[in-house]
């Protein structure tokens, strides 16, 4: 493992949990940002514990105040692993592996490893390719799990829309969730009728639910 420094976290804890979600950030919002706190917060009254966290990137621009380039996925994955191997120690319930966009698509490339204790992987906002490079496919991840994986997905994401998605071959351990008219946020436009805070609700309750039946 490359030499990195332990991350900055945020505990979510509660007095019961009945899991362990550790959530990290997407590519241009740190920990602390209102989707992560918001989505944080929800699971906590579920009885969920959330640790979010920042990859080096994020820590070094709010150290200095510059703007860094995401780093490398290897050294994201290094970073994942070293905050997860902290809590696979130290954790007794059920754990669980996910995060927004990047974050995301960084816990889902390490659940091709069998990770011991953990018992699956949370993707909102799949990036399935960059924007408005549709051929250039971010697949294997979801093709070589050997965990499950519940992908929350905005039915128009800019980075994967469901009628992309649906003629990728995925592995069986995927379920995708899909919101009506969602962006890469699950955000609705207000001509579909549906809200930003109903997609997140139900992106809530996708998600305990997913945790429930893994567990």
């Amino acid at each position: 493992m490359t030499m990195i420094s332990f991350p900055s976290i945020i505990e979510n804890f509660v007095e019961k949990p009945k899991a362990l979600f550790i959530f990290a950030h997407g590519a241009g919002a740190d920990k602390s940002h209102n989707f992560m706190e918001s989505f944080a917060l929800k699971l906590n009254e579920k009885n969920i514990n959330v640790v979010r966290f920042n990859f080096p990137y994020m820590d070094k621009r709010l150290l200095d105040g510059k703007k860094y380039p995401p780093n490398r996925i290897p050294l994201l994955e290094d970073s994942y692993l070293l905050l997860l191997e902290k809590y696979i120690k130290n954790t007794s319930i059920p754990l669980f592996i996910g995060g927004k966009s990047m974050g995301g698509r960084v816990a889902a490339t390490l659940s091709k490893q069998l990770l011991e204790h953990v018992k699956g992987t949370i993707c909102i906002g799949y990036p399935f390719h960059p924007q408005k490079k549709p051929e250039n496919l971010r697949l294997a991840p979801l093709q070589e799990t050997v965990l499950p994986i519940l992908i929350l997905q905005g039915d128009r994401d800019a980075l994967g829309n469901k009628e992309e998605i649906e003629n990728y071959a995925l592995s069986d351990l995927c379920e995708v969730v899909y919101f009506v008219d969602g962006d890469h946020d699950l955000k609705p436009r207000v001509k579909s009728g549906y809200t930003h805070q109903q997609h997140l609700k139900t992106a809530v309750e996708q998600l305990v639910r997913f945790i429930h039946e893994k567990s």
